[in-house]
């Protein structure tokens, strides 16, 4: 497949005026978007009818949302890999609008809503791999770093704006068409879908698929796909990463929660401290797709886990709000150093072939490291605070203290020996 002629120097410019890659950016913004107001749109509908249960409800659509992520994500990247990217992306787009469409005429029972979120949460973990894939077909390897850079801005920008604005854009599509009120905001959010699926048009329609082997199949293709990541140490150690720093990223919203209350006396104000990490994430992003050539002969990673170590022990002593979001935004920052590099590397050097398996268990994992230390830290809470003691005094703080700096010693030393295996394998590659 040929590729587009851009100028490896121009940076965002270069990226931007590739308009297949323009396509497939927009694409992405506008589904991201989607999918945060239609988990919020799901939520309200669970429990429109006003019941005692409403946090069982709303718990459940949540699970259900995540579920496919835990469960589906390799299998995902298997079927991106047997089909074109482009076609998969488009009809991923277009059947989770055909499942807001049909919410106005099926019944409102939750299980109903229940099966709709998983359908829903099922093509967008389709989705995932294959738009990941998709960046090395219309980017050629000397702009996919500001390429990635761009796509993760846009993926924490949209984390963060889509649940802001998600309620009052419900609201106001409510307000816009009383008359149409049962089936209005469906409309509105099915509609964004097709139009993020139009855009995906522009992606090459020429991509080779490698036929499958003789025999292959489902589980054949997840064995080949976690040997080769077992035996490919670069693309593994990539991946490991990658992991922790989604590790760390989940364990952000329950450490953001204590973090408030110790900081604020208030945990409803916990969201601003992990917005703190979102926007420094987005900025290193920004940074790093400008300027981030220059540097890749250094150990971004490395650096990058060293700087989240030191940032969760500063949030163990901290008693002042804008010296914790400053903190955070440092956190962030850090791990913007670990995401492009990483992400970079394993699009530059997996074959095309495998990208989607890849992908597909990346993600999986990816989703599996964000939930996994929300129980545990909780667990690790609950227990410090029985032997501390609960408000007496600072104790419970130091609860807190401990764990952030357990957990900070835990990520230097995981992060540290994750990037030397990467390292080694990198070195015989360059």
């Amino acid at each position: 497949m040929s590729q587009p002629d851009l100028n490896p120097t121009a940076g965002y410019l270069a990226v931007l005026r590739n308009r297949q890659f323009l396509a497939l950016w927009l694409a992405q913004i506008l589904a991201q978007l989607v999918d945060k107001v239609v988990l919020i749109l799901l939520i309200a509908l669970a429990v429109a009818d006003g019941g005692s249960d409403v946090n069982t409800r709303e718990s459940s659509i949540m699970i259900a949302m995540t579920l496919p992520a835990v469960f589906l994500g390799s299998i995902a990247g298997i079927f991106v890999d047997w089909n074109p990217k482009r076609e998969v992306l488009i009809l991923c787009n277009f059947l989770r609008a055909a499942c807001l469409f049909s919410i106005p005429f099926a019944p409102r029972t939750l299980p109903i809503l229940l099966l709709i979120t998983f359908i829903i949460s099922t093509f967008t973990n389709i989705f995932a791999p294959a738009e990941q894939s998709a960046i090395a077909l219309v980017v050629p390897k000397s702009d996919l770093f500001p390429a990635n850079a761009l796509f993760t801005v846009t993926e924490v920008g949209s984390l963060i704006v889509g649940f802001a604005i998600g309620a009052p854009l419900l609201g106001f599509t409510l307000g816009l068409f009383p008359e149409a009120r049962a089936y209005s905001r469906e409309v509105l959010l099915g509609s964004l879908y097709v139009i993020s699926g139009i855009f995906l048009f522009a992606l090459p329609k020429d991509e080779v698929i490698h036929p499958k082997k003789v025999g292959s199949g489902i589980f054949t293709d997840l064995r080949d796909a976690f040997q080769y990541v077992r035996h490919n140490h670069l693309i593994g150690g990539a991946m490991l990463q990658l992991v922790l720093l989604y590790a760390v990223l989940g364990a952000m919203q329950k450490l953001s929660l204590n973090l408030s209350e110790v900081v604020t006396g208030n945990r409803e104000e916990f969201g601003s401290f992990v917005a703190a990490v979102g926007v420094g994430l987005a900025i290193g992003a920004l940074i790093l797709g400008k300027f981030g050539k220059k540097f890749t002969h250094r150990p971004l990673p490395f650096i990058g886990f060293i700087g989240m170590a030191i940032g969760l022990l500063m949030f163990a002593f901290v008693t002042n709000q804008w010296v914790a979001w400053l903190i955070g935004g440092f956190i962030g920052i850090n791990g913007s150093l670990i995401v492009i590099p990483m992400r970079t590397a394993i699009q530059e050097h997996t074959p095309e072939n495998m990208r989607g398996k890849v992908f597909g268990l990346l993600n999986n994992g990816e989703n599996i490291a964000a939930s996994l230390p929300l129980a545990v830290i909780a667990v690790s809470l609950d227990f410090l605070t029985g032997v501390f003691g609960v408000h007496n005094g600072g104790k419970q703080q130091i609860g807190f203290q401990i764990v952030l700096i357990v957990f900070s010693l835990i990520v230097f030393g995981l992060g540290s020996w994750a990037w030397k295996r990467t390292k080694k394998a990198l070195s015989n590659v360059l």
